[in-house]
């Protein structure tokens, strides 16, 4: 080695020592001879709080049965011909079909030439006109404003003042959104602040949905459970709600209650007279109310409905209606549209301090705006063919033909899985998922455990390798300890439904059978 070599190591040596010191990434020898510079981003190095965030519905379960498919596609042998993918409430990708009017309008905004097209009837002509008169340049590949296009914020208003009676809604405290979960993560984000015992704690139902704890552990904030009642059909007990803030003022400063109405997982529907309790609840303890009620439309047993948090806050006087701060949300995604692909969404601000809305607003500009074609499609869903228009005989039928089918499944559901030993299902009242409890062998849970599994997990992964059913663990929701679930949707077409649900019962006793 020459010396002028020697002097070039000896200066990449002392880069890389001051490198080390300073905190950033080693040089590493390649087997060439060449110097090449670590990954700036390392599992070490990424922000924390990422690791901390689980999403079920899409965890590694999901993951397995997509190579279970591509490994079928491939022609491999299993012992079953298809993987059925009942963990996630995507309707569209399980067999449901559009609403032809939803379609036809977004179809004429997408490319107004079809405006002249006669096959097209003339109230979704004159919505999509409407739309595009909103539009920047008559496009929908405009931005809109960041709030949202006006005429669309309008008529959610007005959807809104119907659905709950009369009472006024304004069109400056809706905000569209990119799903709901975009305005339930935007509202997370105003509430969280502080540092140890002054961390603001949210308030969410145990069995959740993974977007809160997820959008928790990514924000920072302390998730605090509070555990639905199973033995009454997953109903919210206000001791439970007391229990779990009380326990939580110890160490963090509890500032949001989320309620999910109808269920999910758990498909309930609330009373009023609950609602009532929740919102004395928040009242009391000084509580930002978040109610996701994306499932509205999707009730199905008798002698439950809908009732909107704003409708019954606004009812029980101007001790509530004028002090309790709500957010509320709703989606294209669910309900009779199913339209999860479109992104639509919006959420209302009740009681919001102004200072407070502008930095909302401050917000959800860097984000620049929602998508607008979901935008328009919201817009649909909110103001849909009315009595006398071309479209609306057909629309009802869809839409009737659509709601009675998931009510048909839910029944369909709750009476299969009851009649098998060792899984018990409450009544699927709303929503769109099932989430029975199951037995678990000792010999199960002591093999799964061995695994580095949840014993949900080992029993759900089993039941995807031998018959390509793809549910979610009951873990991956949250559960009372000793107790197992998993959760399935309700959206596969009636014929395929009934095969998973008897497969299901078969693996269920075959597992019971091999470990007992």
């Amino acid at each position: 080695m020459n010396h002028g070599t020697a002097l070039l190591w000896k200066r990449r040596a002392l880069s890389s020592l001051s490198a080390t010191r300073r905190g950033l990434p080693k040089e590493k020898m390649t087997e060439n001879g060449m110097m090449s510079r670590a990954k700036v981003l390392t599992i070490d190095t990424i922000n924390p709080t990422v690791k901390k965030v689980e999403y079920a519905v899409r965890g590694p379960i999901v993951q397995r049965a997509v190579e279970l498919e591509r490994e079928l596609s491939q022609g491999m042998k299993k012992p079953f011909a298809e993987v059925i993918k009942a963990n996630i409430g995507d309707a569209h990708a399980m067999g449901q079909q559009p609403i032809t009017f939803f379609r036809q309008v977004l179809a004429l905004c997408s490319y107004p030439e079809l405006l002249s097209d006669s096959t097209f009837p003339e109230d979704a002509k004159s919505r999509a006109c409407r739309i595009l008169q909103s539009c920047g340049g008559r496009s929908m590949g405009a931005y809109s404003a960041s709030q949202g296009i006006h005429s669309v914020r309008e008529d959610v208003a007005r959807y809104i003042e119907r659905r709950d009676g009369g009472v006024p809604c304004d069109p400056d405290d809706i905000y569209l959104t990119t799903g709901a979960s975009d305005g339930i993560v935007t509202m997370l984000k105003l509430l969280v602040c502080g540092e140890g015992a002054s961390r603001t704690g949210v308030m969410i139902s145990i069995p959740q949905y993974p977007l809160y704890s997820a959008a928790l552990a990514e924000l920072g904030a302390v998730q605090i459970n509070y555990y639905l009642n199973e033995e009454k059909c997953w109903s919210l007990d206000i001791p439970e709600l007391q229990r779990a803030l009380d326990e939580a003022r110890q160490y963090c400063n509890p500032r949001a209650l989320c309620i999910i109405n109808p269920g999910n997982p758990t498909g309930q529907v609330q009373s009023r007279k609950c609602i009532e309790d929740v919102i004395r609840f928040a009242a009391k303890e000084r509580l930002f109310l978040m109610a996701d009620e994306v499932y509205q439309d999707n009730v199905y047993a008798d002698g439950c409905q809908f009732h909107s948090f704003k409708k019954v806050l606004f009812e029980m006087g101007p001790e509530y209606s004028d002090t309790v701060e709500l957010a509320s949300f709703h989606s294209t995604s669910k309900c009779y549209m199913g339209e999860c692909g479109f992104r639509g969404g919006y959420m209302e601000i009740i009681n919001m301090d102004d200072e407070v809305k502008d930095q909302l607003i401050k917000l959800v500009s860097v984000r620049l705006c929602s998508p607008v074609p979901g935008q328009a499609l919201m817009d649909l869903v909110v103001n849909p063919p009315q009595p006398g228009e071309p479209s609306y005989d057909n629309f009802i039928k869809e839409r009737t033909a659509t709601l009675s089918a998931l009510a048909e499944k839910a029944k369909l559901t709750e009476q299969i899985l009851n009649t098998v030993e060792g899984i018990s299902c409450n009544p699927v009242q709303g929503a769109m998922y099932s989430f029975p409890r199951i037995t678990i062998p000792e010999k199960a849970v002591k093999e799964a455990t061995e695994n580095g599994q949840e014993p949900d997990m080992f029993y759900c992964m089993k039941m995807l390798e031998e018959t390509g059913i793809c549910l979610v663990p009951g873990s991956g929701f949250g559960q009372k300890d000793g107790t197992y679930h998993f959760r399935m949707t309700i959206l596969p077409p009636p014929d395929k439904l009934k095969i998973l649900l008897d497969k299901v019962k078969e693996f269920h006793q075959r597992f019971t059978q091999q470990y007992s």
